[in-house]
């Protein structure tokens, strides 16, 4: 077994401990200050799946609220949805942002024109816009949905799903997200769905990125992947840089 699998295979016997420790993280960040609870973007993918089971197991499924926040939404995202809350429990409303998108991005191509990714942007930053909405106005926080990898490659929407204010799965790769999702209950056919922002239609993660998760996770875990993703990788990690950090100023 090569060290990327021993790696897998070593957290698969520790998850448990894993979820504790995440569970009482959660806990910290909502219990400490005395906060309500958790309000979680819900996209129908495995990452806000697993974010969502741990804020249910950590606080109560009164304390959390799912938001589905469809915007020309793939139908099997919306019943992938469904099928979580069901699942674990959870509180899950939806928010429409369809028409809101409708009413922007016209206005916005008034001025210049938009391509997919920038559209596609537009609606992850409405979206985070409902979720601090009603965030705000429930005295909850918002649960940040990215993992260890996405985050490493910056491939999360600054001002969308890369804002929040919390996050109990930053440091897990998409792999070690897999396994804590079968642990914690997640529908089968979450996990094993290409990932997809839902972004625009046909959209993949590893489309757009343009290599594997493996690639990725590899490199996170070993420190070693393919010679032709590695250049690929290390670009896109240099220039999302500023996603990574506070804003500078002077």
């Amino acid at each position: 077994m090569d060290k990327f699998h021993q790696h897998l295979e070593n957290y698969r016997v520790n998850v448990k401990e894993d979820i504790e420790k995440r569970l009482a993280f959660i806990r910290e960040q909502i219990d400490g200050p005395g906060l309500g609870g958790a309000v979680v973007g819900i996209s129908g993918g495995i990452d806000s799946a697993v974010t969502a089971a741990l804020c249910v197991r950590a606080l109560g499924k009164d304390r959390v609220i799912g938001v589905w926040m469809p915007a020309y939404s793939q139908p099997v995202h919306e019943a992938d949805s469904k099928n979580l809350a069901d699942a674990i429990g959870l509180n899950l409303v939806t928010v429409d942002v369809g028409p809101a998108f409708d009413a922007l991005v016209p206005a916005i191509q008034d001025v210049l024109p938009l391509n997919d990714k920038t559209k596609g942007n537009t609606k992850a930053r409405l979206r985070m816009t409902t979720l601090y909405a009603i965030a705000n106005q429930q005295g909850y926080l918002v649960a940040d949905t990215c993992n260890r990898s996405e985050v490493y490659v910056g491939y999360m929407t600054k001002g969308g799903d890369g804002l929040a204010d919390f996050n109990p799965v930053e440091s897990l790769t998409k792999h070690e997200i897999r396994i804590l999702a079968e642990e914690l209950g997640v529908p089968g056919a979450i996990i094993t769905k290409p990932p997809s922002a839902d972004l625009w239609e046909g959209q993949t993660d590893e489309q757009e990125m343009g290599f594997t998760y493996e690639d990725l996770d590899r490199l996170l875990i070993t420190g070693e992947t393919r010679p032709e993703a590695l250049e690929r990788i290390e670009y896109l990690h240099r220039i999302s840089e500023h996603k990574r950090n506070l804003m500078p100023g002077i």
